[in-house]
């Protein structure tokens, strides 16, 4: 038998899930996230699963990963001590950022602190122009110089960012040899590798990211890997990027920065899937668990890429007070709180949930586990959304005198009930969620109302409807073990990586050669990173670039036709800008010249094609009971049919009041909403009549 091995590290839980390929049979285990090392919890799950399933290690063909540990350690300021080497007169390039505020009227606006201190950044004599030809000479003594400063100062990881090296890279690997010499033992990241575009602040704060967390994420891969091998699993370990592909580990260890994503890419990969499967193409993928909840939208199973994207923002959802980075993403945004987010008063005297999570550990108060703050968790335990004792399939009791009491404190503060208040949480999460999502489309000039929402996480199938009608949203598709769905995501993702190089210029006046060239040499590096992960063959290469019309500051990105470039290929470049900025902001500029920034490439192995797939069914029958929930405020807990997902027939349909649960995740259907079971075992939820609250 084949199998392949999936394992998603979240806040609270790490999920890992195993499948049997010619079978589609999916087995699952669920152990709570380990701190300060998540391994230990990944090992635990692995050591489990196979256990369970008397799996033969040698048979796993396939292991794919994906953690939140290179954002975790941006956030919580745990990464290594880090040194800059940069051009004389940049040393300030990361504290002066940019010259716009996020947010223009706060009078005490706190910008993130700079990773590396300004003693440990050092300034070396070399200048280039931004055609790249070269200035001022490398002063290869000063080089010599900033090496044993900070070899003195026994920083843990080097980076080097020097002016345009984008466009030229030869001092860069100078300085780097020169570092290497003085210092052989060092990390060093550099930018023409790291993030060869132009923009200085931004190619600095991503290189010198990238060299913060490379020592930490270097130490966890090889644990991780010798801890996997101890338990005979020798099969290639994939870890996921955030792009939507994955790597091997030693593409990983060279730019960790590229992971910074990882985790929640599975749960949108998982959502497209499904609903492919259930004949949609345009779905809000909406991936809620134990911390926060992300969204994405995709047509057709397309993400769209960015690579402006932010980490451990100072305001969590105010854009512009992170730290920026040159990283190819998926354009996803983080909506909201998750099952663990805490629920308060704020300075205001108004409720607030998050962005402070319990985590896994002490976790919520239901899990009478230390924690005693009210959750988002505790609030739907106590409306009768979720089952204390089937938990976790009722692997976990959850305590619903605790998570009543933890709801009480708050109550008693605004003089409401334990059941108000419980409401109030659910319906503040909802709301906060639906309106980032309204404004996430908005931006993008799309129609949010005639897409489905693929609700994936533990506590997405619980809050989906409510999300979804407060958007408009007909439907709502929740898949087999969709609170596994960012690990089930892992296995829909091929080897891929993107490429990057910056060469600015008119299009009338475009050096095809040079772009040939370019291409040419991005695209033999992308074949040997993919070669690297097991792909010898059906690879696939995409080329784009970033263009604009002369004059503007931003750029969209265009496809690019593939094969060689010669002088007639000017005129499809420019018919497929118009037809991008035409989509984009529903007009084009005619007469004014387009100019080239980046041109880009990403080169992907085969996408897996996943099995149908089977869970194991359920002997019991369908109806397990019933209960008391409260879907609406102001009116009273109205009972609700509790049925077995695992028992339910496919075609088979139930209406609301109804809940279904299954061992990782429980799906609310509120009064007015129907629920079907489509052929390829997802659920099918819609709004028919009536209001859900």
């Amino acid at each position: 038998m084949s199998f392949a091995l999936a394992i998603d590290i979240g806040g609270t839980f790490t999920d890992v899930v195993l499948l049997e390929r010619s079978t589609g049979t999916l087995s699952i285990v669920k152990v709570l996230t380990s701190y300060p090392d998540p391994s230990d919890a990944v090992l635990d799950g692995t050591r489990r699963i196979l256990g369970e399933t008397g799996c033969n290690p040698a048979g796993i063909e396939r292991i794919l990963h994906g953690t939140t540990l290179v954002t975790n350690t941006l956030i919580e300021r745990k990464g290594a001590k880090t040194g800059l080497i940069t051009t004389d007169g940049f040393r300030d390039a990361l504290e002066i950022g940019r010259e716009g505020r996020y947010d223009i009227y706060d009078l005490w606006l706190e910008l993130p602190e700079p990773i590396v201190q300004r003693r440990h950044r050092v300034q070396v004599v070399e200048r280039l122009n931004p055609d790249g030809s070269v200035r001022i000479p490398l002063d290869e003594e000063s080089a010599r110089l900033a090496a044993t400063v900070l070899q003195e100062a026994r920083v843990d990881a080097l980076a080097v960012c020097l002016l345009h090296a984008y466009a030229n890279s030869d001092h860069e690997e100078r300085v780097r040899r020169t570092v290497q010499s003085v210092w052989p033992d060092v990390p060093v990241s550099c930018s023409h590798e790291v993030a060869p575009e132009l923009r200085e602040y931004e190619r600095t704060s991503t290189t010198v990211a990238n060299a913060y967390v490379q020592p930490l994420a270097d130490r966890y891969l090889r644990r991780l890997e010798e801890g996997l091998r101890s338990q005979d699993l020798t099969a290639p370990l994939h870890i996921m990027l955030s792009n939507g592909g994955s790597c091997s580990t030693e593409t990983a260890r060279r730019f960790p920065i590229r992971l910074v994503e990882s985790g929640p890419c599975g749960g949108a990969l998982s959502a497209a899937e499904w609903g492919r499967q259930c004949g949609i193409s345009r779905v809000l993928a909406f991936d809620m668990g134990g911390t926060t909840a992300k969204a994405i939208l995709t047509d057709g199973g397309d993400f769209p890429i960015t690579t402006e994207s932010e980490v451990a923002r100072v305001y969590r959802f105010k854009k512009g007070s992170g730290l920026p980075l040159l990283v190819p993403v998926l354009d996803m945004i983080e909506i909201g709180a998750g099952g663990g987010s805490v629920a308060r008063l704020n300075d205001l005297g108004l409720p607030a949930v998050g962005p402070e999570s319990a985590g896994s550990s002490p976790g919520p108060a239901c899990y009478d586990r230390g924690g005693g703050e009210p959750t988002v968790t505790d609030a739907d335990l106590v409306l009768g959304f979720l089952d204390p004792n089937h938990f976790l399939g009722g692997e976990m009791t959850l305590d619903v005198s605790r998570a009543r009491d933890s709801i009480a404190s708050l109550a008693d503060s605004f003089g409401g009930s334990v059941m108000e208040a419980a409401r109030g949480i659910h319906r503040l999460v909802n709301e906060n969620m639906a309106n980032a999502a309204r404004v996430h489309a908005a931006e993008r000039g799309v129609d949010i109302r005639p897409y489905a929402l693929v609700a994936t996480g533990g506590a997405g199938p619980v809050h989906a409807t409510g999300v979804a009608r407060l958007l408009g949203l007909p439907h709502v598709v929740v898949p087999p073990v969709a609170g596994v769905g960012s690990a089930y995501g892992l296995l829909l993702a091929p080897i891929s990586f993107d490429f990057a190089r910056t060469r600015v210029g008119r299009l009338e006046q475009l050096d095809v050669e040079q772009v040939n060239s370019l291409y040419g040499e991005m695209e033999g590096e992308g074949r040997q990173v993919v070669k690297e992960g097991g792909v010898s063959d059906e690879i696939q290469v995409a080329r784009t670039a970033d263009m604009r019309y002369v004059g503007q500051g931003h750029e969209i990105r265009v496809p690019i036709p593939s094969g060689e470039l010669n002088q007639g290929s000017r005129e499809a470049i420019q018919a497929a800008f118009d037809e991008a900025y035409r989509k984009a902001f529903g007009r084009i500029c005619d007469g004014v010249p387009v100019e080239s920034v980046h041109w880009r490439v990403t080169v992907t192995g085969p996408k897996p094609v996943p099995p149908p797939l089977r869970v194991a069914a359920d002997s019991e029958s369908a109806v397990k009971g019933v209960r008391d929930v409260l879907f609406v405020e102001g009116t009273e807990p109205v009972e609700a049919t509790i049925y077995s997902r695992y028992a339910l027939n496919r075609e088979s349909q139930l209406f609301g009041p109804a809940i279904i649960e299954e061992a990782e995740s429980t799906t609310v259907v509120p009064p007015g909403w129907v629920a079907r079971v489509h052929a390829c075992g997802a659920l099918v939820l819609t709004h028919e009549e009536g209001d859900d609250g």
